[in-house]
């Protein structure tokens, strides 16, 4: 089993694992820490985050910020390919394209799920992120492109 999934595994037998776990996650890019994302569901190939709609990361339309939005987006991808990828190679973030849908209203949750990739061959990961509001709204779309190589040896 991958680290980063064993970690969870622990954590999940406390009671607020899974937020001290989230927050683990988090801290690993302090940046990440601004919009204390959650982590709603982690397994290989999937990731599920959320983000609380609050002042912090609101813009001057009293939505959430574009920025915080992407964010979050980076946070659920470099998770989600962080318990996926196999232990003998690395990934590291090339590029991100992002399209804003709707205003973001509310608490968001986004996903990733990168089932289709052959992680023994693969040189560029395309991460589609989606972002979706309380009323199942997508909100944001990201494809965040992650070049994967073999570790040194």
């Amino acid at each position: 089993m991958n680290w980063l999934l064993q970690l969870q595994s622990r954590f999940e037998k406390w009671p607020k694992g899974n937020r001290m776990f989230s927050y683990m996650a988090a801290r690993n890019a302090p940046y990440f820490l601004t919009i204390k994302p959650k982590i709603i569901e982690l397994r290989h190939n999937y990731m599920e985050a959320e983000i609380k709609k609050r002042r912090k990361v609101e813009n001057h339309l009293k939505t959430v910020h574009a920025i915080a939005m992407c964010n979050l987006c980076e946070f659920t991808a470099g998770i989600c390919m962080e318990a996926s990828i196999p232990s003998h190679r690395r990934w590291i973030p090339m590029g991100m394209q992002v399209a804003y849908l709707k205003k973001a209203k509310t608490d968001l949750k986004a996903s990733c799920d990168l089932s289709e990739v052959d992680w023994d061959t693969c040189t560029v990961v395309d991460c589609f992120v989606s972002v979706r509001d309380t009323d199942n709204v997508e909100v944001m779309t990201a494809n965040i492109q992650m070049k994967v190589s073999d570790k040194k040896k």
